[in-house]
């Protein structure tokens, strides 16, 4: 260690009580965070890219500061998709230090790791108060039955109006309508329930049908209409 010439002229002083790192939440436990392997928890974080063009969800499941599980959802950008795909490959096994400073393609997704670190690293996380946090496999959890991402896909105009076309139930068929013309419920599709159930040997025109729902005043409406064609 190699010290100023005026930090070398000053004399000793002893340092106070020195009670270490505030402890924080961990999976059920109050723990003091010394290094990187005393860091445990299940959460997110968000991201966008510097165009704002597209934007990411991680989720990664950490277990005594190693990535044991990832979940990469992203919207809005093709090439973004492509870069999950490599992302998800790099992160288990990282400690969540060395995912922090890993290129991971996308500028979405390295912020995305970033901001899940920083949430995670201060106790912020999902599994704080949770004995033993979740499995690894929690993630899948949060994609429901068909193992499908929710997302949530609106169009509106002032001329014309809103379009549903896509929201956590699936994929949006018709839109139920009133007499003053205000959407009121609507018919949907299961996507990822339907191509699981193809994939099982259903014959599509039956999974496709055992798929469909309504929700809101959809039975009753007085006029249905295509949100893609009408």
């Amino acid at each position: 260690m190699t010290y100023s010439h005026e930090v070398e002229r000053m004399c000793p002083l002893t340092k106070g009580p020195n009670h270490g790192p505030a402890p924080i939440p961990e999976e059920g436990a109050w723990v003091k965070a010394y290094e990187i392997k005393d860091i445990s928890g299940y959460t997110h974080g968000i991201g966008w890219c510097a165009p704002q063009q597209g934007t990411c969800k991680l989720s990664l499941n950490i277990k005594n500061g190693i990535i044991e599980e990832a979940l990469v959802e992203t919207i809005g950008c093709s090439g973004m998709t492509h870069s999950a795909a490599m992302a998800g490959e790099i992160l288990p096994g990282k400690t969540i230090l060395e995912a922090l400073n890993t290129d991971l393609v996308c500028d979405a997704i390295n912020v995305a790791m970033r901001e899940l670190f920083l949430q995670i690293v201060y106790g912020r996380s999902q599994t704080a108060f949770s004995e033993d946090g979740l499995p690894v496999g929690a993630g899948l959890e949060d994609l429901g039955k068909g193992l499908r991402s929710m997302t949530g896909t609106i169009f509106s105009t002032k001329a014309k109006g809103v379009r549903y076309l896509e929201l956590t139930e699936g994929y949006i068929n018709k839109l139920a309508v009133d007499e003053n013309n205000e959407v009121i419920g609507y018919e949907f599709v299961r996507v990822g329930k339907m191509l699981e159930a193809i994939r099982h040997g259903e014959d599509p025109k039956t999974a496709y049908e055992k798929n469909v729902g309504t929700y809101g005043r959809f039975a009753n409406a007085p006029k249905y209409i295509d949100p893609r064609e009408e």
